[in-house]
């Protein structure tokens, strides 16, 4: 069964069908979902759902474009939610720099709490990178030594990708690799081992071809596992095995 190692199902755009879609996702071949918060209001939101549903998991962090929501009582707020059941992760964080939403030090700052976090838990990261490929890659090497994770919607080159894999993360791939024009991370999938690869969709944005442009959802990422399985001349079957073994490898869940 296909693992969806990063979505969002709290977003209001599942308002309207939300309970119908994941009551689907068995028989539309999806076993397990991660279901991610990003803003501070949606931590605690994310971890409710996922009570509900036996295959449903939760990791909880702030998304790089909400750490001015954080400070040291939201901070510790928030971490009492580990305490739940069912939160495998701490994500998604990192750095934005295409955005600019919020100023690099903050980011910065609030991506090396969450990091420390993490180690204290003994959790998985789910790390957000986006144009800030220097600033992540030093930050990981001086704080997320002994961590282990995933690098979520990568968007760089195949050398780092192999950099980031020999620090023991994974690559996160998704809707993009179907696209024709993502010429950049079709060659990292061809030159990384499968082993290392995880599914996500980032739903509900990011939906793959024949469906870019409408809202995502879990069910879409046979379409991901298909052109990872042309680019590397196997099975969708190898595929689904293979990144679901990693995704338990990573969040711990047998």
């Amino acid at each position: 069964m296909i693992f969806e190692t990063h979505a969002h199902y709290d977003d209001e755009q599942f308002a309207e069908d939300r309970e119908t879609l994941l009551d689907s996702m068995a028989e539309g071949g999806v076993g397990n979902i991660v279901n991610v918060s990003a803003t501070y209001d949606s931590c605690e939101r994310v971890v409710d759902m996922v009570q509900k549903y036996p295959f449903m998991y939760a990791a909880v962090g702030i998304h790089p474009d909400e750490v001015g929501s954080l400070n040291e009582e939201s901070f510790e707020s928030m971490k009492t939610l580990f305490q739940r059941d069912k939160v495998v992760a701490v994500g998604e964080i990192g750095l934005d720099y295409y955005w600019n939403k919020e100023n690099h030090e903050m980011q910065k700052k609030w991506f090396i709490r969450q990091l420390n976090l993490a180690r204290e838990k003994n959790l998985p990261v789910l790390i957000h990178s986006r144009e800030a490929a220097a600033d992540t890659m030093e930050i990981m090497k001086n704080y997320a030594s002994g961590l282990n994770g995933v690098i979520h919607c990568y968007s760089y080159s195949k050398e780092m990708a192999l950099e980031y894999i020999k620090m023991g993360f994974y690559i996160g791939v998704g809707g993009v690799v179907t696209f024709k024009n993502a010429r950049k991370l079709k060659e990292v999938v061809e030159a990384i081992p499968l082993e290392s690869i995880l599914l996500e969709t980032d739903c509900p944005y990011l939906t793959p071809e024949p469906y870019r442009g409408k809202r995502n959802s879990s069910l879409y990422l046979s379409y991901v596992a298909d052109e990872i399985a042309r680019l590397k001349g196997i099975t969708r079957e190898e595929v689904v095995r293979q990144t679901e073994a990693n995704a338990r490898e990573m969040y711990r869940i047998w």
